[in-house]
């Protein structure tokens, strides 16, 4: 057994007994070769850690949701007109796009706490920028550096939370990325009607301003050190874990698999297609893919349009869609390490492909004007299921998957194309959405439903379950997959 999994690039250590791994079964079930340090408990510097580098899902939130609920006031103020303020709101995807190319080598090269600091440092300027603003030429520099920002935020902060999580805490814990962007998409949505849209970009500017200083005090990833051959990745790791906790399995872990598989890397792009890593590619960028054409970005950039295509509320509407992400994110974070990434999942896609067709009914029967009076409330039932369903799993849930699939020696290369992925479908739907309301309703909800329904077929066929082990088991078992069935 040894000389097989040394044969395949496994890591084996003489000091923990390996057992023989079990058949694979048709869906990729991730199994444990070593015996592996019991699980860990919270402690304060995870928990502060956690927190820190989830400011900036915080500021992701409030970026996403800022445009729909100042778009009245800008407008006004700065006589922008509608193509005018388009420009400003799209152009944060653009600098999306352009931070989730180079996050991943950015992580790599400097690593992920400064690439968090290198974050703000675009994200804050760019708030100031907008809340300071004098004309459309200031605004749309603060979106555009903003979107650069959080376009790195996107990759690091899941990857970094990630790899100082302890197992048995790490689905929780990467969780909290989703529901702090919940919670920062809420606030805009919830008190952007009652505030001035100079004031909101200020608040914006609040989580990046905690950031900026939390980082001076939080541990650096100790994979990303063990990575660069450092020899204090074990003390940030204890660290982490508590003074008093034996980190020596664990670390013994963390070195192995680090080195086999650098052992075998060639550094280069291309490395991502070699046959050991077409399987997490096809997951990675799937999920991705599907995340996006599921209608996420239509959805929540447009509810106002679409609460007022379906004569309902937009105030009511909008603000009833801010708290009810913000609960399914709670829900998604305490669910998370009980039930497991492939469960949520299915789930979350399966409730998102029967909404969208309660969304798109409604306005079928509007269009040949049945049970006009119901019609409205079938619409928003739909829309805020649709929402509440996609929070629970397909929102936060790819990102977590991302960061634990890709070895260390990939990570870079791998998260920057699955992120780019992400922001890439991201502006194609934010950019077509409108064109497909003014094609059909109906059938702009009835295409995303379909979508989501070949999305549960994609997650059970491919999408593996990581629940309960390590980074490094996970990788390892991930690197058999091509050679055992693809």
């Amino acid at each position: 057994m040894e000389r097989g999994c040394r044969e395949e690039g496994l890591p084996t250590s003489p000091l923990l007994p390996v057992a023989k791994p079990p058949p694979p079964d048709r869906n990729y079930e991730i199994v444990s070769f070593n015996v592996v340090a019991a699980d860990s408990s919270i402690t304060p510097v995870l928990v502060f850690s956690t927190f820190i580098a989830v400011c900036g899902s915080f500021c992701y939130g409030c970026a996403v949701g800022y445009s729909s609920p100042a778009e009245s006031g800008i407008m006004e103020e700065l006589g922008l007109s509608l193509s005018e303020y388009s420009v400003f709101g799209s152009i944060m995807t653009i600098g999306g796009m352009i931070g989730a190319i180079t996050s991943g080598k950015i992580a790599d090269l400097v690593g992920r706490r400064r690439t968090m600091l290198l974050a703000e440092l675009f994200c804050t300027p760019g708030w100031l920028a907008i809340a300071f603003a004098k004309n459309a030429w200031w605004l749309d520099i603060g979106r555009l550096l903003i979107g650069l920002g959080v376009g790195l935020f996107t990759y690091v902060v899941p990857v970094y939370v990630a790899e100082i999580a302890p197992k048995n805490l790490r689905g929780r814990f990467t969780s909290a990325n989703q529901m702090l962007t919940s919670c920062g998409f809420a606030l805009s949505y919830s008190i952007g009607n009652i505030i001035s849209w100079r004031t909101l970009a200020i608040i914006g500017a609040i989580p990046c301003s905690l950031q900026l200083v939390g980082l001076f005090f939080i541990p650096e990833s100790p994979r990303w050190l063990a990575k660069c051959g450092r020899k204090d990745f074990e003390a940030s790791l204890r660290r982490l874990r508590g003074k008093n906790a034996d980190v020596s399995v664990e670390a013994v872990d963390i070195i192995e698999i680090t080195e086999t598989f650098q052992q075998n890397s060639e550094g280069s792009v291309l490395e991502l297609f070699q046959r050991r890593y077409v399987y997490s590619i096809i997951v990675g960028v799937g999920l991705m893919f599907l995340q996006q054409l599921g209608g996420d970005s239509g959805m929540v950039y447009y509810s106002s349009t679409i609460f007022s295509e379906a004569d309902f509320s937009t105030v009511f509407g909008t603000t009833a869609l801010a708290l009810i992400l913000l609960i399914a994110a709670m829900v998604s974070l305490s669910l998370m390490d009980i039930y497991g990434r492939r469960t949520l999942l299915m789930v979350s896609s399966t409730g998102t492909c029967l909404f969208l067709c309660v969304v798109g009914l409604s306005f079928l029967l509007k269009e040949h004007g049945y049970l006009k009076e119901i019609t409205p409330y079938m619409a928003f039932a739909g829309l805020l299921g649709y929402l509440a369903a996609f929070a629970i799993g397909m929102s936060g849930i790819p990102w977590v998957i991302m960061s634990e699939i890709f070895p260390v020696s990939v990570k870079a290369s791998a998260g920057s194309l699955v992120a780019l992925t992400n922001w890439s479908c991201s502006w194609l739907i934010s950019y077509t959405f409108n064109f497909m309301l003014v094609w059909s309703p109906a059938g702009t909800f009835f295409f995303f439903a379909g979508v989501c329904c070949f999305t549960i077929l994609f997650i059970w066929k491919l999408v593996p379950e990581t629940k309960g082990r390590t980074l490094e088991e996970i990788q390892a078992r991930i690197a058999r997959i091509p050679e055992e069935s693809l």
